[in-house]
This record gives C-alpha cells, structure tokens and sequence, in this order.
C-alpha cells in the first residue's frame, strides 16, 4: 500500500527516525561504546555551550568545575543519561575512570573583571590546571583541546593576527596574568604533544557572545545590553574607536567542533574576522534595545587592545570553517536573554 508522503507523514517518519536514534544513543552509552569526553570550565559561558554541543553530536560529557566563575544554570538542563558532573578545582590531580576519548580544558576566569580580580587563580588554572588535565590526556591516550585566546597576541603590532604572530604582551601588567597564563598553556601543551606524542588542539579564541554570558560579566557586550536595557549610562572606554571581532556562541562552538574532530593539533584562530569599533558597537545596541541611554567615555584601562581582528584563514582552509551569523543577527538573538536574566536580578532584589 502507497502512502502519500504528505506534510504529516513526513513529520511522522522524522519522528520515529529521531526516536530510534535516541535509543540506539541510550544502548550505546549503556554497552560503554559511547564516546566519552571530559570538559573542565563545564559551568563556564563556552563551557556549557560545548556540553550542549558535544551530547546533541552523540557524545557523553563529564563536566568539571568548582563553579569560581562558572554557574549551576548554564548545566541544569543537561541529560541525566548523557552528562554527569563533578564539583572539582582542577588545579589537583584529576582522576576519572573508564575511558575518556576527549579532554577539552576551558577551565578559567575569563573577562577582565575576573581575571584581575582573581590573578592568582587565573595564573594556576593556566598553569596547574593545564598540566593536571594533560595528565588525564595522557593517561587516556585522549585528544586534548587547550582553549586559548587572542590574549596571546597581547596589544597586538600585526593586524589582522594571525597564528605565525608571536605577540606584543606586558608580562607584569594586570592583564598579564591571564595572557601569560595562555601562552603558557599553549607552551606546555605542545611540550606535552612532542614528548607523549598525544594528538592535541590549541584553539585561540577570540571575542565571542551570546545567551548564557554573566549580567557583570564585564566583557563589553554583557556590559553595552545590561546598561542600554537599564536606560543607564553606555560606559566607552577611551574614545571608542579601539576594535572588536565579535563572534556569536553557535559559530564558535561549531568551528570548536570541527577543529577538536580535525587531525591538525594547532594553534587555529577561531573567530569571527569581521570588525567593528567600540562606539559603533555601543550605537548598534542601543539602537536594537530602542535604549534612552547615553553614551559616556572614561578612561582607557591599562593594556587595552587598540585592535583585535583574526585573520581566519587556517581555519576556513583545513575546516571549511567561517562564522555565519551577523553581528544585528546574534546580538538580536542574544538580548533576549539579558531581558529575561535582568528580570530574574528584579524579582531576587
């Protein structure tokens, strides 16, 4: 008997195809085929976005964080089946049995608020934090993911930065402990690749955004949407025509996705290449929100990047990667959560 491949049928057939998939996922997972990854920073801003990803492709997550920065809320709505989590300060040895396929250390404080504000922390979780989770890779026989940044490159001299790019750092300035904590962890890795042969993924990050970002975050597209929802005072720092590349959370995720599957161990410039000014920034989101807010200027922070721009193309090459959400686009996508985050801060106070 012929059935019409109607509207409903088809919806019907992808029903059930989703519904055997979720089942052989199950079996898998409880036959220990299932493929295991260890995400340290799991509660973080990328941390759980990762989670998020890496179960949707089928793969089972231990998260791990003593939650310095990260948030319970980011994980709540994880899979019981699919992801466990351990409270845990990785700066100590990391034991976890059975297999682990993936080790992605994303553990740190992140923005400059936190990292300035917790400098030791930062500088152990770079250090010692890193050598423990190589420790685990190694053990395992796992791919390790570093998430560095585009703080290695410091306030950049070459522009666009590109990964041949040593770097312009101050190494005793307030930012330094978290950009010599990166570069250290990129040294320590590849140190750890040449001597133990273990398949690792240096990936610097640059600006990225969207929904799960702290409200006091600090970084400048929490801070621009929290004061232009608030009709406050869009606070620029300097006179604004210093530059971001800001890149939405699923881009970067996808592109972190495809470079920890890839066979290349790094470094790869993940972000996104299009760059805009501090002050046209503010003006765009509030012009989005319909903010009554003005924007103000104060001083430029010690070390503050003048520029930051990847140039993306290892990554477009070897990952057929490049971001494709706009910046209105994401930025549209991403004030709703702030909307919603900012009436739960109302009810609590």
């Amino acid at each position: 008997v012929l059935i019409p491949l109607t509207s409903s049928v088809i919806l019907l057939l992808a029903s059930c195809l989703l519904l055997l998939l979720d089942i052989i996922r199950v079996r898998m997972f409880f036959r220990g085929d299932y493929m295991r990854a260890v995400i340290t920073g799991a509660a973080g801003f990328l941390g759980s976005h990762l989670c998020h990803k890496l179960i949707k492709e089928g793969i089972s997550v231990i998260g791990i964080d003593n939650f310095l920065t990260g948030n319970t809320e980011n994980i709540n709505d994880l899979p019981g089946e699919f992801f466990s989590f351990i409270k845990y300060d990785v700066t100590n040895y990391i034991h976890i049995p059975g297999k682990v396929d993936f080790v992605i250390h994303f553990a740190s404080p992140a923005s400059p608020i936190d990292y300035i504000k917790l400098p030791i922390q930062t500088l152990k979780v770079g250090s010692l934090g890193t050598h423990k989770a190589l420790g685990l890779a190694t053990a395992k026989k796992a791919v390790f993911m570093l998430a560095s940044s585009s703080e290695v490159y410091g306030d950049p001299k070459m522009h666009p930065q590109n990964e041949s790019y040593w770097g312009n750092v101050n190494t005793i300035g307030i930012r330094g402990v978290y950009d010599e904590a990166k570069r250290f962890s990129e040294a320590m890795t590849m140190a750890y690749h040449r001597v133990h042969k273990i398949p690792v993924r240096i990936a610097r990050i640059f600006n990225t955004y969207g929904p799960s970002m702290r409200i006091d975050d600090g970084r400048v597209v929490p801070n621009f949407i929290t004061q232009a929802l608030n009709n406050e005072d869009i606070t620029v720092f300097g006179d604004g025509t210093q530059t971001r590349s800001l890149c939405y959370v699923d881009d970067l995720i996808d592109g972190l996705y495809k470079f920890l599957l890839s066979d290349y161990n790094g470094p790869v410039n993940i972000g996104n290449s299009d760059e805009i000014s501090i002050l046209e920034l503010a003006e765009l989101i509030k012009k989005i929100t319909k903010s009554k807010s003005k924007i103000v200027f104060k001083n430029l922070p010690e070390d503050d990047p003048k520029v930051r721009k990847p140039d993306i193309s290892l990554a477009k090459e070897l990952l057929k990667w490049e971001p494709k959400i706009k910046l209105e686009d994401g930025l549209k996508r991403t004030i709703p959560y702030f909307e919603s985050r900012s009436k739960i801060q109302d009810i609590r106070n």
